[in-house]
């Protein structure tokens, strides 16, 4: 077996594991494995060995990462995923989903650009009505903004009536509300659907740059790293519609710090977007426009 007879000499005197045991790892997959699985593993395990072996990875080494990926798991919630805060601030999230929105991209069709989930995102958020105010206590250096847009296909540029805008964001302290007990529950989201015309419509505040949470292993990477944690000012969105392809993505205020530097790398440069002053609205003195283009299933 590999494990005993792939034992290769290295010329410093000591042993490692070669190839061999790579292979013997990866063929040890069943025959009921999906071909995607064998896939997918098969190019995990080949890297994962590989990265080791390059850095000649150490047992408390390894140790210390279990015990960090542990960590994560154990605050992970159904209102804060750290496990997923941990693959963005090493950009993994971001790779993925550009690599998922290039894919979309090949039909030809210019939906609208892609951004990762975050962590605080939560399924079970109200839907509100159109017009609606998500901010349930206006901070006193928070600015609220008029958002509205209309979701349309990408391909005809017809309005998709009752499509779902899911929006999020945090407070000007830079928490969301499941972080901070000051905020009532579902403070600063909401659901929208859209009207007939493939219009939503909203009142929220202008987001604002907030650092990402130092309390867990992925602020402790950050440090080790010695790296910044401040995210760009952004507002979360998903858009969802029954045969379309939903998209997950974040819209960045032109004017914020640390657009060229997001901790977790994931401004891209269609996403950026500039508020205007709104007039005659007791409301809101700034307003923002944002059309959403979505694909159909194939």
């Amino acid at each position: 077996m590999g494990s005993v007879q792939d034992i290769s000499s290295k010329t410093d005197g000591t042993t490692t594991l070669g190839q061999e045991f790579t292979k013997n790892v990866i063929q040890s997959m069943g025959p009921n494995a999906s071909p995607r699985m064998r896939e997918v593993m098969s190019c995990f395990i080949q890297h994962i060995h590989d990265f080791a072996r390059k850095c000649n990875l150490t047992v408390d080494e390894w140790t210390a990462a279990v015990k960090m990926i542990n960590w994560a798991g154990q605050m992970s919630d159904d209102k804060r995923n750290e496990g997923q805060l941990m693959c963005d601030i090493l950009g993994l999230e971001s790779l993925v989903d550009a690599i998922t929105y290039d894919q979309a991209l090949k039909s030809g069709k210019p939906v609208t650009a892609s951004a990762i989930l975050g962590p605080f995102w939560r399924a079970d958020t109200p839907t509100r009505p159109n017009g609606a105010n998500i901010s349930s206590d206006t901070p006193e250096d928070g600015q609220l903004v008029y958002m509205h847009g209309r979701v349309t296909d990408a391909e005809s540029g017809n309005p998709i009536p009752n499509a779902t805008i899911d929006v999020w964001q945090a407070s000007t302290n830079g928490l969301y509300e499941q972080q901070d007990p000051n905020q009532k529950e579902h403070n600063l989201r909401g659901k929208f659907i859209t009207d007939s015309y493939g219009e939503y419509s909203l009142y929220c505040l202008r987001p604002t740059p907030y650092p990402i949470p130092n309390d867990g292993p992925a602020g402790k990477l950050l440090a080790l790293l010695d790296r910044h944690e401040w995210r760009p000012a952004h507002i979360h969105l998903i858009a969802l519609a029954d045969g379309y392809k939903p998209i997950t993505t974040q819209i960045f205020d032109k004017d914020s710090a640390y657009l060229n530097d997001d901790s977790v790398f994931a401004v891209k440069e269609g996403l950026v977007v500039s508020f205007a002053e709104r007039k005659n609205d007791p409301q809101a003195s700034l307003e923002l426009a944002y059309d959403v283009h979505l694909g159909r299933c194939i």
